[in-house]
């Protein structure tokens, strides 16, 4: 026997493993001792299978599974580095899962007696929950953007967001109204995880308490989505400081949307003559509609005009235009309404 070889006790000392776990990595094939006694079957390692026992230790404490780091061993540095990507990514998104879950439970937490908002039904809750989703954004130092303002009064209940360049809000009638108003912001994500269910529900009852809003299905249980804490924007200021409106442009949704499917990052919308059309780089097309007032054009971004306009209820969308470099107001109304506030840009610079 090579007198320089360890024995599985030091060598596990030596690289922070148990022998145990040595003797399990060896039946697994991942780490084969340098030599086995006939004799005895002890287990003896060489100082050069110090760096793969050690590398093992950590691909192990950073969760990644045998099968994995068998591939990790046979693969090139570059390969394996981007397999411990994979693995940290993954560690980190069932982190994040957890984390909400956890929020969920804590938020299921709370008393059965609440404030009773009101009763939708649930494709239409839903639908709406949809709407003003795509104005959220995360940004960290700012959780109560990825929220959804949540107010209630005796004739409706409005969904209100916005990412400081967006806003949405979406307002509905409830078959049962609360007979006080409230108001509170509910946490986006947790919105998110209840979509499904809130979709597949015929009703839902909403309740609000300390800490969550409860939506009770009509299966008989109940889906909490948590309330945040910090202030919402206040967009009631916003929208009541707008300028004049000074073309009110209504245009078939469907022709718009076809037309701005074709349009690249950024396009503008031109009323001329009473007319409006679609500005792009190498066409004008126009658009059914009219309006009255001066020649204006209004350049916008594509991925925050599409959204608004991709969520237009019924069959018209009206646009609320106030001038080249003022919010433009999209609007659009079928069993309650739905408003979008835009933000132009500068003009196409080609």
């Amino acid at each position: 026997m090579d007198p320089e070889l360890m024995s599985i006790g030091p060598f596990a000392k030596r690289v922070g493993l148990t022998a145990s776990a040595l003797r399990f990595y060896d039946d697994a094939g991942l780490l084969r001792p340098e030599q086995i006694d006939p004799r005895t079957n002890y287990r003896f390692y060489s100082e050069s299978q110090v760096a793969r026992a050690s590398q093992l230790r950590g691909l192990r404490e950073i969760g990644m599974p045998l099968s994995m780091i068998g591939d990790f061993f046979d693969a090139t540095p570059t390969e394996a580095g981007e397999l411990i990507d994979e693995q940290v990514a993954k560690v980190a998104a069932d982190a994040g899962a957890v984390q909400h879950a956890a929020a969920m439970l804590k938020a299921s937490l709370v008393d059965e007696v609440g404030l009773r908002l009101g009763v939708l039904p649930g494709p239409v809750l839903a639908a709406a929950v949809d709407q003003v989703l795509a104005t959220t954004v995360d940004e960290p130092e700012f959780p109560v953007l990825a929220g959804v303002r949540l107010e209630s009064d005796p004739d409706a209940i409005t969904l209100t967001a916005t990412d400081r360049y967006r806003l949405a809000t979406r307002t509905l009638v409830p078959t049962r109204a609360s007979a006080v108003s409230w108001a509170g912001t509910v946490a986006g994500d947790d919105l998110v995880a209840t979509m499904s269910r809130l979709r597949r529900s015929p009703t839902v009852t909403m309740t609000a308490a300390e800490h969550a809003v409860a939506f009770g299905l009509a299966d008989g249980t109940t889906v909490h989505c948590r309330l945040l804490t910090a202030a919402f924007p206040d967009y009631k200021s916003l929208i009541a400081s707008l300028a004049e409106v000074t073309h009110r442009v209504t245009i078939p949704a469907q022709q718009f949307l076809k037309a701005l499917e074709q349009a690249p990052s950024r396009i503008g919308l031109r009323i001329s003559d009473g007319q409006p059309s679609l500005v792009l780089p190498e066409a004008v097309v126009a658009l059914d509609g009219a309006s009255a007032g001066a020649d204006l054009t209004v350049w916008f971004e594509l991925t925050t005009l599409y959204p608004a306009v991709s969520h237009a209820l019924g069959v018209e969308v009206m646009l609320d235009l106030r001038g080249p470099d003022q919010p433009a107001t999209v609007r659009s109304a079928d069993d309650g309404d739905l408003t979008a506030l835009v933000m132009p840009c500068r003009a196409d610079p080609s």
